[in-house]
């Protein structure tokens, strides 16, 4: 195998596949970097027990040469090394070349680098996902989809389902949905060209994590196929392939509440920096506790207390107020979360009752919904 290749495109490549690869892996080859040239261009390709990146740079692309003198072989190398190794090369471009031996030589400029390589062989294989069951979304939107639900999932892996984000397509509709039984992240977009429904995909919070850190904030399409047990996410130049979860995730529609006795809408970035400052005292406490009260239909207390450090207390002011009044505590580190993600000025916050689960939304959207379970206090 040889060929000539752009350093920078080979560190972006690099540090897209390093996204996969676990030092901790059983399988010791796993522990490298696969890559592959062939005459369209070099394939690089990381992989741990849960996820796959395949990363590939093109020969050429819209008249720019990033590989050439290519020719055809696999080698798979040190993940840790050949990634310091390529970051820190003085040139713009980088030679590597192996022989017979599994010897690879890395040359850029005066740096020459000599690694022991592994036979390519001896890598797995990744499963082939067929794309019959496939639809597109854009970059930009499926990385808004995760950021706007991938925060909640559950942490504890006594409940392993609740690890991942549901995804289903249903009735020209594309769904996100998170819980940790705290709290409920959900998003929903139309998806009118999908003529086929999937239900109960549920793919790890942390794959879903991953992906957006090398997905480009672009609108190119993402391509993504489903099958029994995996899920592959391509685009023009990376293939990202993840396990998918095994068991059912729980209904949660019924936990959203229909009715509400109360309503407040006020502005999400006052709301945001006031439970930020009131929970400055209550962060010693074990669940972050701010209680919120509303009075006389039109003010809006937010408080805080700690009984070793001391209490905080501010008013914000409501846009509007339907209903009752209420008093409610819950965790300002949920509260926080949900609200970072309401890409909206406004914010619309529904309550059934002092202890009953509430709701955020856009003031004007109902494609986003986050639900906080309350906090007892006595």
């Amino acid at each position: 195998m040889k060929f000539t290749v752009q350093r920078q495109q080979l560190i972006a490549s690099v540090q897209d596949v390093m996204k996969a690869i676990s030092p901790r892996t059983a399988i010791p080859i796993l522990s490298g970097i696969k890559l592959e040239a062939g005459p369209n261009g070099i394939t690089l390709t990381g992989s741990d027990s849960d996820i796959s990146i395949e990363s590939f740079i093109p020969a050429e692309t819209d008249g720019m040469v990033y590989v050439e003198q290519i020719e055809a072989g696999s080698i798979v190398l040190q993940a840790r090394y050949f990634s310091d190794i390529v970051r820190k090369l003085p040139e713009k471009t980088v030679d590597i070349e192996t022989d017979n031996k599994f010897n690879v030589t890395i040359k850029s400029g005066k740096a020459l680098f000599k690694l022991n390589g592994q036979d390519a062989g001896e890598y797995p294989q990744l499963p082939e996902v067929a794309s019959s069951n496939s639809f597109d979304i854009p970059s930009d939107l499926l990385k808004n989809l995760i950021r706007q639900t991938g925060f909640a999932v559950s942490t504890m892996e006594t409940r392993p389902i609740l690890t991942g984000v549901n995804i289903e397509l249903a009735d020209g509709t594309l769904s996100f949905t998170a819980t940790d039984s705290h709290r409920l992240a959900a998003r929903s977009v139309p998806m009118e060209n999908a003529q086929f429904s999937i239900s109960n995909v549920v793919v790890p919070g942390k794959s879903l994590n991953e992906l957006a850190k090398v997905l480009d904030d672009d609108d190119d399409n993402v391509q993504i196929s489903i099958t029994n047990n995996q899920i592959l996410f391509q685009t023009s130049h990376l293939h990202f392939l993840s396990r998918l979860l095994d068991g059912n995730f729980p209904e949660t529609a019924r936990l959203i509440p229909e009715q509400s006795q109360t309503v407040i809408h006020v502005k999400t970035k006052d709301l945001i920096n006031t439970i930020d400052r009131a929970s400055l005292l209550a962060r010693e406490e074990r669940n972050n506790v701010v209680r919120l009260t509303t009075e006389n239909k039109q003010d809006l207390h937010i408080t805080s207390n700690s009984p070793e450090v001391g209490q905080a207390s501010e008013e914000v002011q409501l846009q509007a107020v339907e209903g009752d009044d209420l008093k409610i505590s819950f965790s300002a580190k949920y509260m926080l979360d949900a609200l970072k993600v309401i890409e909206n000025e406004d914010v619309r916050i529904e309550f059934t009752g002092a202890m009953r689960p509430f709701v955020l939304r856009p003031a004007d959207d109902n494609s986003v919904l986050q639900l906080i379970l309350p906090v007892r206090t006595y």
